[in-house]
C-alpha cells in the first residue's frame, strides 16, 4: 500500500514537472530569430531580414545589439527594426547604422548620459549570414 502511494506520488511529480518544462523548452534561443510570430511582438513580428523573411530566419534588433535601444520609444524601436530588415546592401546598412548612432548620441547628451559603444557590428553579422550583399 505504501509502495503504491509512493509510486503514484513520483509519477504525479514527474508528469507535473514535464508539463511545466515543455513550454520552456519549446522557446527559441534569443538571437535565433524564433518562428513566425515569435520575433519581436508587435508590428513586423515574424518577419526576418533577408532570405526567408517571415519564415523565422532572421536577426532581431534588441537592447543587446542596438545602440540607444533604451533611449527609443517602442514605436521608434519598431521603425528601426523595420528599416534594418529592409536594407539590401552593406553600404545601406552602414549608412542607417551611422544615422541611428548619431541620433542616439544626441539624445543621450540631452539626457546627460553616455552612449555605450556598440558591442557588435550588426551590418557585419547580417552580411556574414547572407542577409545583405
Amino acid at each position: 500500500m505504501k509502495t503504491t502511494m509512493n509510486f503514484k506520488r513520483i509519477t504525479l511529480l514527474a508528469l507535473l514537472g514535464a508539463a511545466l518544462a515543455a513550454p520552456v523548452l519549446a522557446q527559441p534561443d534569443p538571437g535565433m530569430g524564433g518562428g513566425p510570430g515569435m520575433q519581436n511582438a508587435g508590428q513586423g513580428a515574424g518577419q526576418g531580414m533577408g532570405p526567408g523573411a517571415g519564415g523565422g530566419r532572421g536577426m532581431r534588433c534588441n537592447q543587446g545589439n542596438t545602440t540607444g535601444w533604451s533611449l527609443m520609444t517602442p514605436e521608434e524601436r519598431t521603425e528601426h527594426q523595420n528599416r534594418m530588415r529592409a536594407v539590401k546592401t552593406y553600404d545601406e546598412c552602414k549608412r542607417l547604422q551611422t544615422e541611428q548612432h548619431a541620433a542616439m548620441e544626441v539624445r543621450a547628451k540631452e539626457k546627460g548620459a553616455t552612449l555605450p559603444a556598440p558591442r557588435q557590428n550588426g551590418c557585419d553579422r547580417m552580411k556574414a549570414r547572407g542577409f545583405i550583399k
